[in-house]
């Protein structure tokens, strides 16, 4: 493959590169590129959206280049400010190292490790001096900085942007700096600091690095991107069943969008999916299951996914309770069923027990509950407690012998 060929094939599916002849004129000097992609631990878990560009990663990856993940360890304690309307507050070492803990191998889901080299931003910003982080200042100016859209619109709604978090963008635009990256990958949010990386580079003599942003997977709701804090995300090592049912309650609209980003089709049968749903030639709920399973089947393998595809089948379609729910038994400190909920799992709190009842998404033998403070019940046969549609427990009194 020549080099233009090759920047064409890896920056397919970006919604930007600055720029694709700077990118095959790279390829074509420096056959084994550095390509940096960047995250910070501001969570513990990894979903969809972030694989989008771990996929694009990949790429690099079985081209031969030299790809490394970058773990955002110093400017976590900074703060992302990229698309917040207020202060992010800065993370703790302990909230750090506890969110870093399972990165590594959630990463493994899309990439192979075995061939990516993972490095710690900590290494080079947490030695810099105050002299260092001034003569990184004097190249950026408060203009270019409320150019971003983030700080420009908190600045005309008169939102306090602290001054720590205009060094946000300087930290990371000085990792491409001390990584010497050709390549930096990221979501298309993050080009304004790719692109002050570009000038940091060119300042102290190194080339410029090419700027490659992935598209922003919208969440489960179809409106918004997909994270935590928005509760519309599915997490790369969720339970298949899990992936499957978040996965069928898209909006059908979204079914392209998701073939597109989250099953990494290409774009002609990506386009032969959108035509045969607007035709009527496919139905909605068949290609929902399709693309389900195949998503499913990236990250817990097709056997799993086949099983969580029978299993809301079973259980939502048809109202089956699955023969492997699991069994709990129950205390006789219970009072009530808010008790059971939380004991099972299926709530952090008493008080999120009472919103999932008071949502209509409990039921009790198949049941609606409709009373938070129902007492839990003290017969002698087992029952079956249901949240939704997805998760079940089979209650055992702690007096029966099963």
């Amino acid at each position: 493959m020549s080099p233009k060929d090759q920047a064409a094939w890896l920056a397919a599916g970006c919604d930007h590169v600055e720029t694709v002849a700077e990118l095959a004129e790279r390829i074509g000097s420096k056959p084994r590129l550095t390509v940096k992609f960047g995250i910070d631990p501001t969570g513990s878990f990894l979903h969809l959206g972030h694989a989008v560009v771990l996929h694009k990663m990949q790429q690099f990856v079985e081209r031969g280049h030299r790809v490394i993940l970058l773990i955002g360890d110093f400017t976590a304690k900074i703060g992302d400010p990229t698309g917040r309307n207020d202060t992010r507050p800065p993370l703790t070492d302990d909230e750090i190292a506890a969110n870093m803990r399972d990165y590594r191998e959630q990463a493994g889901k899309v990439l192979d490790l075995d061939r990516v080299e993972v490095a710690y931003n900590s290494t080079w910003l947490g030695p810099l001096k105050l002299a260092d982080m001034i003569g990184l200042l004097a190249q950026t100016t408060v203009a270019q900085m409320l150019s971003r859209k983030d700080f420009a619109e908190r600045y005309a709604a008169g939102v306090p942007i602290a001054l720590h978090e205009f060094l946000y963008p300087i930290a990371q635009a000085y990792d491409s700096v001390a990584m010497e990256a050709d390549v930096e990958l990221g979501g298309s949010d993050q080009l304004f600091n790719f692109l002050l990386a570009r000038d940091y580079q060119h300042r102290v003599g190194q080339p410029r690095q090419i700027c490659m942003t992935t598209p922003i997977l919208e969440g489960t709701d179809g409106v918004v991107r997909m994270g935590k804090s928005k509760g519309n995300y599915i997490g790369l090592t969720e339970p298949p069943s899990e992936q499957f049912g978040k996965l069928m309650s898209l909006p059908d609209e979204m079914l392209p969008r998701y073939a597109e980003l989250a099953a990494f089709r290409p774009p002609e049968e990506v386009e032969a999916l959108r035509a045969g749903l607007a035709g009527g030639s496919l139905h909605p709920m068949a290609a929902k299951k399709d693309l389900a399973e195949e998503i499913v089947a990236k990250y817990h393998g097709a056997a799993e996914a086949r099983g969580a595809r029978e299993r809301f089948e079973a259980t939502v379609q048809r109202g089956e309770i699955p023969a492997d729910v699991r069994e709990v038994t129950a205390d006789p400190a219970w009072r009530h069923i808010g008790d059971a909920l939380v004991a099972c799992g299926f709530a952090a709190s008493k008080r999120e027990a009472e919103r999932l009842v008071a949502g209509g998404g409990v039921k009790l033998e198949g049941t609606v509950v409709t009373d938070p403070r129902r007492p839990w019940p003290d017969g002698g046969a087992p029952v079956v407690l249901a949240v939704g549609s997805r998760r079940f427990a089979r209650i055992v009194p702690a007096r029966t012998n099963r």
